[in-house]
């Protein structure tokens, strides 16, 4: 399968450094919205939509995050510049529905989007305020969901990995709670090798390194303050560099929202 890697939304926080670990501190950082475009046999797979429109965005995250709002980078204009129609993509996978990851569901109204039942369950309650920030309902309200439940088959030291319904072997759900209740990591097998998608299981490139494994002050932070379960969360990114070290050759690893990883690809 064919996978193009597409930024859905340029983010530039206030913290340079203590963010993105490049020089200077007076600057906004860098981050991006990191999705993928699958070619299948059934059309079209979307791996996470981006940041959606203004409206639908808080001014809490505007004003932590900066988004650019580059209506260019949004997912439906990347898949028409590719030379696709917005109605090809039959599928969307979502890692997780924070707003920066589900932003773009509704420009997709023709596509099943697929993900886990605790993480639509927790986004529809809207339980406490910190839910209502996070997850948006104007970005995905009719949306046509297929919902799963954290079972499945052993994958590289992974157990509960399943096959997405219509899409065959080539595209699998991989429990990571933490950073929410269902959060996912989604498996593409391209050319030989397995893509995984970690979302928001971690933030920062160095957070991989299986030795000295490193995160910038800022970020770090952050995952803290968002995290819905602490324990599941470090124990997830713990497998994550597992599965780096005993299985880098077979398994490309990246996260959501680091740039150095968008740009390896």
């Amino acid at each position: 399968m064919r996978v193009h890697h597409l930024n859905c939304g340029s983010l530039r926080p206030f913290g340079g450094r203590f963010i993105d670990g490049r020089p200077g501190y007076l600057r906004r950082a860098r981050m991006v919205c990191h999705c993928l475009l699958v070619e299948t046999d059934d059309g079209l797979t979307l791996v996470d939509t981006g940041v959606g429109p203004r409206d639908t965005l808080p001014t809490t995250f505007m004003a932590v995050t900066n988004p650019t709002m580059d209506i260019t980078e949004t997912a439906a204009r990347q898949v028409v510049r590719l030379g696709y129609e917005v109605a090809d993509v039959r599928h969307i996978v979502l890692t997780h529905m924070d707003l920066d990851h589900a932003g773009g569901v509704k420009d997709f109204p023709r596509a099943k989007v697929h993900v886990y039942a605790e993480e639509l369950r927790n986004a529809l309650a809207q339980d406490d305020r910190s839910d209502r920030m996070r997850f948006r309902p104007a970005q995905w309200a009719g949306a046509d969901f297929e919902t799963y439940t954290a079972d499945g088959e052993e994958w590289f030291g992974f157990d509960a990995v399943q096959p997405l319904k219509g899409l065959g072997e080539d595209i699998a759900l991989v429990p990571l709670a933490g950073h929410t209740k269902g959060h996912a990591g989604v498996a593409v097998r391209t050319d030989g090798k397995w893509l995984l998608h970690a979302g928001d299981s971690y933030f920062f490139h160095r957070e991989m390194d299986p030795a000295q494994p490193y995160c910038t002050p800022g970020l770090s932070l952050f995952q803290r303050i968002v995290e819905t379960e602490r324990k599941p969360r470090l124990a997830n990114q713990d497998r994550l560099r597992s599965l780096v070290r005993d299985h880098g050759d077979e398994v490309n690893v990246f996260s959501a929202h680091d740039p150095i990883e968008f740009d390896r690809h």
